[in-house]
């Protein structure tokens, strides 16, 4: 229970600091809350032999009871890790990246309560519990992309990454409650039991299944709900580092991992999930090709890498997605790190404007080096070991689906291999495009990207350790409660369940064989211009790529103009109708009241032949009646 509620008692504290004159407590805070999660959950990692679980109720409402509690096990404690140590090495670099930035006392609780929220999703117990930390995970989204208030798209990337992967979370609340209400328990483990116990019907699952999807599509950025992620980059390069690594859109794909037989188990919705990840690892990847922003070259791989997680999800090889997901944690943080370094040196986020930085920038080159080569799949880097494992995965996998994947899949391998080396080639070699003395990043901001390049090349390794297959697998419901599984009815995993990653025979050769087409052709285009831009190659596609197959205008033309049209129409039903009611209602009381006050106020002469005339009138009256 400390993994999470370390970092947010360092969130808490950091919180009640003076905003304005607690800079080195606010680091101090953020820093030790960071090392102190990475360090108990290494402990943890070493120490655990068996699958642990602690619950105690919170509250019950009627049948249904809400645990507070955590579950861990290896693959848990391994996530864990990975989150802790990007966060403190953000946490680190921050220190120097915000130098003089007067929110940073702020920043840092937020950025440890980010974390603690991560946590808390890695080791609920309880789906309540877990989606308290996939909320919390939403709010400091929002305020961290939204931090430097004075960039203009700031504020707007926050709202639209609120509300998008709002939109995917009512479908995701939706879910729990479904599967809650039906298994009348919201624990996780009683959930599962339930699930691979036959209890639930499959129409069931299969709603429960699509309906959580949709909240993992908000999260993780996948299609058609993944356009918020690259607007996200106009928070600062550490946040960036921190949601694009293991946080947030990781979060989407864990609990597909940790929920695996809710979707299995379901009609169709796995191949609803290969379908996503193979619309999104293309499209994510074509739309890298042309940015000019580092930074946005690097989200877009983000979102096609995490399709690569999503696919191998699709086809039943779990272990594969977790190890990716480990590796991507560990050169997707190296990446934006290194180019928080780079954009640092030269005052722009545009390639257009830096060129000419291995000389200057030697330890940001290297390190930028290693996190392109494990992107792109370069042996025996580590994104090389993870990638082959899905490929190899989908490849072997049975049905329409797992072709899918494993096309879509060595597609993107060739596109990636294009931008990667692209990005490689316009930041770091050429002329020098840009008016500033470039130079390396100070100690704190170097050290964390050196660190990060560790994990980044040698990851990989580990997969040929025994045992670490095992660590990686999904725990089958009866670890946990002693039901009657049916671990026959989860899908295959043709590589990480009963094999070692290191496959024997010629395949390796053929993803091998796709990046070197695509490092190939980058190379040889910019080697006819070095001083140009070698996206030119595209030719008419490039404007489709660079706006992003105008994903946005679309959305701009389908939700947001219909939706503040609804708005409009709205307010002014509201003004003309409900308060024209109202105000009509009180015009017509004052007028009528107006009316009677002036009749009222007559003058004294005429209110004196008014009274005679009424007194005649009634005694002509009176003596009519006695007349009759």
């Amino acid at each position: 229970m400390l993994l999470p509620a370390v970092p947010f008692g360092a969130a808490l504290a950091g919180l009640l600091l003076p905003p304005l004159r607690a800079r080195a407590a606010a680091a101090v805070l953020g820093i030790a809350g960071a090392a102190a999660a990475l360090l108990l959950a290494c402990g943890l990692l070493v120490a655990l032999d068996q699958p642990s679980e602690q619950s105690r109720q919170l509250v019950r409402f009627g049948h249904l009871a809400v645990d507070f509690g955590v579950r861990v096990d290896s693959a848990a404690l391994l996530v864990a890790v990975a989150v802790g140590v990007v966060a403190l090495a953000v946490q680190v670099y921050s220190v120097s990246y915000l130098d003089g930035d007067e929110g940073y006392p702020a920043y840092a609780a937020q950025v440890s309560l980010f974390t603690a929220a991560m946590l808390l999703v890695v080791v609920a117990g309880d789906l309540i519990v877990l989606l308290v930390g996939w909320e919390v995970m939403g709010i400091c989204s929002y305020l961290l992309i939204a931090h430097d208030r004075r960039l203009p798209e700031a504020p707007g990337a926050a709202v639209k990454a609120f509300l998008v992967t709002r939109v995917g979370d009512v479908g995701f609340w939706l879910g729990v409650i479904l599967l809650g209400v039906h298994t009348g328990s919201f624990r996780i483990a009683d959930v599962l039991a339930a699930v691979t116990g036959g209890e639930l019907s499959t129409a069931t699952l299969t709603a429960a299944g699509l309906l959580l999807l949709a909240g993992v599509a908000g999260k993780s950025a996948q299609f058609p709900l993944h356009t918020w992620l690259p607007d996200a980059m106009a928070g600062p390069t550490p946040i960036s580092a921190l949601i694009h690594a293991a946080t947030m859109v990781a979060a989407g794909v864990y609990v597909v991992f940790r929920l695996y037989p809710v979707f299995s188990y379901g009609d169709g919705v796995l191949p609803v999930l290969a379908v996503v990840a193979a619309v999104t690892m293309l499209l994510g990847a074509l739309a890298a090709t042309a940015a000019d922003d580092i930074k946005r070259v690097l989200a877009w791989s983000t979102v096609s890498q995490l399709a690569y997680m999503v696919g191998a999800l699709a086809v039943g090889a779990t272990a594969a997605a977790l190890f990716h997901l480990l590796t991507h944690a560990a050169f997707k943080a190296l990446l934006f790190l290194a180019a928080g370094a780079v954009i640092h040196a030269v005052g722009s986020n545009l390639m257009s404007a830096m060129g000419g930085l291995r000389r200057p920038m030697p330890v940001t080159f290297w390190s930028m080096t290693i996190g392109l080569g494990a992107l792109v799949g370069v042996p025996p880097l580590a994104g090389f070991w993870s990638k082959d494992a899905i490929l190899h995965s989908a490849s072997g996998g049975a049905g329409w689906a797992a072709g899918l994947v494993f096309a879509a899949g060595l597609a993107t391998v060739v596109v990636t291999a294009w931008y990667a080396t692209r990005l490689w080639l316009r930041t770091f070699f050429g002329l020098s495009r840009s008016e500033a003395t470039a130079h390396d990043p100070p100690p704190l901001m170097a050290w964390p990207v050196v660190a990060l390049a560790v994990p980044s090349g040698l990851l990989g390794f580990v997969a040929l350790s025994d045992g670490f297959v095992d660590r990686l697998s999904t725990p089958v419901p009866a670890d946990w409660t002693g039901a009657a599984a049916r671990p026959d009815a989860l899908p295959a995993q043709p590589v990480l369940a009963d094999q070692a990653l290191v496959h024997a025979g010629g395949f390796v050769l053929l993803p091998l064989a796709a990046a070197a087409v695509g490092i190939a052709a980058a190379w040889l285009v910019w080697q006819r211009d070095p001083a140009t831009d070698p996206a030119r190659a595209l030719g008419r596609l490039r404007p489709v790529f660079e706006r992003e197959f105008y994903l946005d205008g679309f959305q701009d033309v389908l939700v947001v103009r219909p939706v503040r049209a609804l708005a409009r129409a709205v307010r002014r039903a509201d003004e003309s109708v409900v308060d024209g009611t109202v105000e009509g209602t009180g015009r017509g009381t004052v007028s009528l009241g107006g009316l009677v006050a002036r009749a009222h106020r007559a003058a004294l002469p005429r209110a004196v032949v008014a009274v005679l005339a009424g007194a005649l009138l009634a005694g002509l009256a009176a003596t009519l009646g006695a007349a009759l």
